[in-house]
């Protein structure tokens, strides 16, 4: 969450978390940034590495690493162009989880709210898993055909309003009774830019806190509360409604400098404190999380359900 002046602009995204530093700032100590461009897939992937605790202070993250994937059409219908998505998913989650080439029971969490549409990210995802623990632990591997296999199990919490207990006592709860040995945890996040929305993934090895894309501050889900591995994944799919304002203020500013009586350094203290609590998302956000939930499960059964099938 950034703080510009008197309101407040949130992200959940490391990328604009670090874009949100002054020039001043641009060479942070303990963050390094890997940037790389998939020209056929039209894929732009930045790495961000938050290596110390000054850093992470500073851009308001905890110290890990987070890819952002960026894919322009990944709100349009073209099923081959998000099976690509899938596959450079699949890639950076493997490259997140530890010791891939070994057998692994996982767990997929998927947070959110069913009942209202950008918050169903997680659940949807859940929805399309290719999930194997039940049916590897009840017949055996040679029911999928293969000697080697991820134990996949997944599970959705639903919310604090429902169940009246938190997320990650649900969480800790079933991690201890079936042990696995990672969790892929899965929410909707909160964006700074429109341009971002429905159009980015980001994946992290830090684990993530649920409902802060919009202010609802919950027990972490995290390696270190949990004892196991989290890797978490998140799709911008709300901005909220003072950063929209804000910059439709800053772009007119830009375009009338010469505006009686205002002034850049005005835009400062204007206060957006009524629009810190409504949060803004597209008119079609039913049919696009649909379609990047797919997407979503998709490489992570690819990156781990996978696995060890027969080719």
């Amino acid at each position: 969450m950034q703080n510009n002046g008197s309101y407040q602009m949130r992200t959940d995204l490391a990328l604009e978390a670090r874009e949100s530093i002054s020039e001043a700032d641009s060479e942070l100590r303990g963050v390094r940034v890997e940037e790389y461009y998939h020209e056929e897939e039209d894929i732009h992937v930045t790495k961000v590495m938050i290596d110390t605790k000054n850093a992470a202070k500073a851009m308001g993250k905890p110290m890990g690493i987070y890819v952002t994937m960026e894919a322009p059409a990944m709100v349009e219908p073209d099923d081959g162009y998000h099976r690509e998505i899938s596959q450079r998913l699949a890639e950076e989650i493997r490259q997140l989880l530890p010791d891939m080439e070994i057998e692994q029971s996982i767990l997929v969490v998927g947070l959110g709210n069913r009942e209202v549409t950008a918050d169903a990210l997680g659940p949807q995802v859940v929805d399309n898993l290719f999930i194997t623990r039940h049916i590897v632990k009840e017949y055996g591997k040679a029911a999928y055909n293969c000697e080697k296999m991820n134990l996949v199990s997944a599970l959705e919490p639903g919310v604090m309003a429902k169940t009246g207990m938190e997320t990650a006592e649900i969480v800790k709860g079933v991690v201890t009774e079936t042990a696995p040995n990672a969790l892929i945890v899965i929410d909707a996040l909160a964006a700074r830019s429109i341009r971002r929305l429905n159009r980015t993934i980001q994946i992290t090895n830090t684990g993530i806190q649920p409902g802060s894309g919009v202010g609802n501050h919950r027990n972490a889900l995290t390696r270190e509360s949990l004892g196991v591995p989290v890797i978490a994944i998140g799709i911008p799919t709300v901005v909220d409604a003072a950063t929209i304002v804000g910059d439709a203020l800053e772009k007119l500013l830009e375009e009338e400098k010469d505006l009686a009586g205002i002034k850049c350094r005005e835009k400062q203290k204007l206060n957006f404190a009524e629009l810190n609590n409504m949060y803004m998302t597209g008119k079609d956000i039913d049919a696009v999380i649909k379609r990047v939930s797919y997407t979503v499960s998709e490489g992570i059964n690819i990156a781990v359900g996978e696995a060890f099938l027969p080719e």
